[in-house]
């Protein structure tokens, strides 16, 4: 289905028949539409819900969704805001689950953030504060052919928020767009990102995800073309109680194309559960494909929990490369004893212990605020963490 069919027809439905792997078995089978009637309220037996806590999420898997628009603000004359009617809407992927359906019919008015192809490397800001109950927010993000820039997304507040973004990578792009889940303790969100990549055009996609009740954040990414270069780089500290679900998944159609996949999570308290999800499709077209995901996590207290599970669906053998890697561990009592045993306290080993896991991929980040803020975050965790052993 071409980009012109998504835009004239957002009601239609999708279901890829291969004949090689059936019905149901590969990736690329997943029913896609952009109607929420076409999909069945999940029970939590179907395995892209079975990690999720169903009786957590009824107002977001429901029969519809009554949203008013999250409170939006930015730093740059480039966002517009448009009725649901704008054409450059709907124009990446179509929704491949019931709240991604809901979320598209949700919202009535979206935003809509241009980089231009100029002189300047353009930074862009947007904040959503989400206030108590039920808010919808859609956002579209263009960077223009040869253009380069970063878009920020803040979500911020105590409610519940659906929320769908797009992001188009014209060809040649260099886009980076960075979006923190940084909710009060009663907040939930669910975001829908999907993202298009042009021909030899760059993209790189950070989550950062230091706060709320329930987040469940799900990114899919295709290419358009030849040599397009995606790097999908994912950080979280799940404190007690909370849930954070963040699944990918990467779409290799076209040849010589690249995606690099890192996320890594620390987790600290009771019921504290994460759960990561990487899926990715090499199609039978998509030789000179190079591939990997990787995923970290770090169990700090008992009574935590992370699942992580990896997938690779290959169609063809000329490739380049296609690996993963997924681990879980607990706070390694031997790499505090080494630090111990040289004269550092207890306390300040932990802390350098901590940001050694996450260091590598703080370093990436490549956004200074956002570093900042990141590793801001890990230091209260850390305190909070020191505060419990103390009582």
């Amino acid at each position: 289905m071409t980009t012109s069919d998504l835009s004239t027809d957002h009601s239609r439905a999708k279901l890829v028949e291969d004949e090689d792997f059936g019905t149901g078995v590969s990736r690329a089978d997943r029913l896609t539409s952009f109607s929420s009637s076409d999909f069945h309220v999940p029970t939590g037996e179907e395995e892209e819900w079975r990690f999720t806590p169903m009786d957590r999420i009824a107002d977001f898997i429901g029969e519809t969704i009554t949203a008013s628009p999250a409170n939006v603000s930015a730093d740059s004359e480039t966002v517009e805001t448009v009725t649901r009617k704008d054409s450059r809407l709907g124009t990446v992927g179509i929704p491949d689950d019931r709240s991604a359906a809901l979320a598209w019919e949700a919202f009535s008015e979206a935003y809509v953030v241009t980089i231009p192809n100029d002189d300047d490397e353009h930074e862009v800001s947007v904040t959503l504060n989400v206030p108590d109950g039920m808010h919808a927010a859609h956002t579209a993000i263009i960077a223009e052919p040869g253009s380069k820039g970063t878009v920020v997304l803040e979500h911020t507040g105590t409610g519940e928020l659906t929320e769908g973004v797009e992001i188009t990578v014209g060809d040649e792009a260099e886009l980076t767009v960075v979006s923190v889940q940084e909710g009060e303790r009663t907040a939930r969100h669910f975001s829908n990102q999907r993202i298009s990549v042009g021909r030899n055009a760059k993209v790189k996609h950070i989550l950062v995800t230091i706060g709320g009740d329930l987040v469940r954040i799900s990114t899919s990414l295709n290419y358009r073309d030849e040599g397009g270069s995606a790097e999908l780089l994912g950080a979280y500290i799940t404190d007690a109680g909370e849930h954070q679900e963040h699944r990918i998944f990467v779409d290799h159609g076209p040849r010589n194309c690249v995606s690099r996949a890192t996320y890594k999570g620390a987790l600290q308290g009771a019921e504290a559960h994460s759960v990561w999800i990487g899926d990715v499709l090499i199609g039978a077209e998509a030789t000179n494909t190079d591939t990997y995901e990787l995923n970290r996590n770090l169990v700090l207290t008992r009574g935590a929990k992370a699942d992580s599970v990896p997938n690779l669906e290959i169609k063809t053998g000329e490739i380049v490369g296609a690996g993963h890697a997924s681990a879980t561990g607990r706070f390694d009592e031997e790499q505090l004893f080494y630090l111990q045993a040289r004269g550092i306290p207890e306390d300040i080993a932990r802390r350098l212990v901590v940001r050694g896991f996450f260091a590598e991929l703080v370093d990436q980040i490549g956004v200074d605020s956002i570093e900042k803020r990141l590793m801001a975050a890990i230091e209260r965790e850390l305190d909070m963490a020191a505060l419990e052993a103390e009582q």
